[in-house]
This record gives structure tokens, sequence and C-alpha cells, in this order.
């Protein structure tokens, strides 16, 4: 797969967001897809196996919800290989991001990442959500647990006045409405990921007392 494709469709891809990044910021996120593809032959980090296909699931998908990001500390629980945070803190190198895994092949992924692309605003934490201590302006998760299991296991990391985007596909109404204590749904947006066929959906979780 060469770079140029990769680039064009990241390109495309963006012009559907109506999203505009700088010549270099657009060659790091390329740089991210090539360096996961070649550990992916090996670590097997994701499914999604074509490059191209990397493109679209895994950098539009995570810059989709890139306009809903706040504040200036931003916590990736369950961050897999990276996602969203790792893009996320590739396009907003003034802000603080943590990943957040527990499994030791993918956060040995995001350290070389952070490594290779110069990454100096990210920390990669290798342990349960649970025994992170520190709380986050925004906390991000994409198909990591229920809505209620997120918030039991990582609530915590959620400042006072912060906010918690959870990635979904269809309205989990199930989980909704089972929501711990403490917590409730602000908002949420149906997203549009250029190339995808699939329903996604962004949900805004705040503490009950945030204004």
């Amino acid at each position: 797969m060469s770079r140029a494709t990769l680039q064009t469709r990241l390109d495309q891809g963006l012009a559907a967001l109506g999203q505009t990044l700088a010549e270099d910021v657009r060659a790091r996120l390329v740089d991210y897809v090539e360096l996961l593809a070649r550990w992916n032959a090996a670590y097997n980090l994701t499914a999604v196996r074509d490059p191209q296909d990397m493109v679209t699931r895994h950098l539009l998908d995570s810059l989709a919800i890139a306009p809903f990001v706040t504040g200036t500390t931003l916590a990736d629980v369950g961050s897999g290989a990276g996602l969203p945070g790792l893009v996320l803190a590739i396009i907003a190198p003034e802000r603080a991001v943590t990943l957040i895994d527990t499994n030791g092949k993918k956060s040995r992924f995001q350290r070389e990442a952070v490594r290779s692309l110069r990454l100096d605003n990210v920390e990669v934490i290798h342990a349960r959500v649970e025994q992170v201590e520190g709380t986050f302006d925004c906390v991000t998760a994409r198909a990591f647990a229920s809505l209620g299991d997120m918030l039991t296991w990582g609530g915590h990391l959620l400042a006072a006045n912060g906010r918690w985007l959870a990635m979904k596909g269809r309205r989990p109404d199930d989980e909704l409405t089972a929501l711990p204590d403490g917590f409730r749904l602000e908002r949420e947006h149906e997203v549009t990921v250029p190339g995808l066929d699939a329903e996604r959906r962004l949900l805004v979780l705040a503490r009950s007392d945030a204004p």
C-alpha cells in the first residue's frame, strides 16, 4: 500500500468532515497507520488488516469526535492500539493525553508510537483503569465496555466539570437506563465517518451535579 494512497484517503476524509490539518500533522497520522500496520502483522493489535481500512476505521473514526473533545487533559480508557487517544494527541499537541490499557502488547505498541512519532504530550499507563489515579477534563472510550462498567471502573477519572465521550454504534438504550449514580447523559450526537457504512453515535456523559 503506497503512502500516497493512504494520504489521499485521509485528505478526502478530512474534507468530508470539514476539518483542516497542517501538512506535518497529516503526515504524522499516516506515519501512525504505517506503524500500526507493521506491528499488527506480528502482534494482532486490531482486526482491521488493510491500511486503507485503518485510515477509515481508525483515523477518520477518531477524528470524527475531535470537535467534541474539551479541556487540556484527556484520558483514553481501554485505548488498545491508541484509539482514539493517539490520534487526538497528534492533532492537538497542546493537550496532555494519557493512554490506559491492561494489554501488555498494546501498551508496548503505544510506547513505540509515542517514541517514533515524537509525541511529548502522551503518557502510557499499563494498568487496570480502577488503579489509575488523577482526574481529567475529558475521558474517551471506544468499544471498551458497557456504559455502566466504564463509569463504575473509571468514573473517578472524570473531573468535576469534565465530559466522558463514549463512542458507540447503535444507541444503547438498555445501558443508558442503567447509568451508575452520579452520572447523566448530557447529550448525544450521530457521527458520520466518511467511507464507513455503519452507525456511529457519540454519547457525552457528565457528573450529575456538573453545570
